[in-house]
């Protein structure tokens, strides 16, 4: 079901080694939208993950999906159950799991991959006349 994974571990890194050394400021990297914590309380799941900023509850981890395919659905955060039937039914989109914290508002992207049914190929085929 999943292909094209891209996983964001080192990236995730590099911020927290950022902030903890004072090169970054918390604020910068607590920062999640209303939107996002919003969408962490209704379509979320919780992570084993402790919040790597104030280590007090586990992060949730959100799926957004993104599709031309997708019409009104591209752009929002769905449910595993949800996104495993889309990617039965509708064409390639792209989903996009963000860890967030509901404490302190802690975010990053964590992973990013590609599901859904193959593109119809729009190359037309050309028949010969006999």
């Amino acid at each position: 079901m999943q292909r094209q994974i891209v996983d964001y571990a080192l990236q995730r890194r590099a911020r927290l080694s950022a902030v903890h050394s004072g090169r970054t400021a918390v604020a910068d990297v607590c920062d999640a939208s209303p939107y996002l914590l919003r969408a962490a309380k209704f379509h979320g799941r919780l992570s084993d993950v402790l919040c790597p900023i104030c280590r007090k509850e586990q992060v949730t981890l959100v799926s957004w999906v993104f599709g031309e395919r997708l019409g009104q659905v591209s752009g929002s955060a769905r449910s595993n159950e949800e996104i495993t039937r889309l990617a039965t039914t509708a064409e390639e989109f792209t989903v996009h799991v963000v860890e967030v914290c509901r404490t302190c508002s802690w975010n990053h992207l964590v992973q990013s991959y590609v599901a859904g049914l193959p593109p119809r190929s729009t190359r037309r085929t050309r028949r010969v006349a006999k």
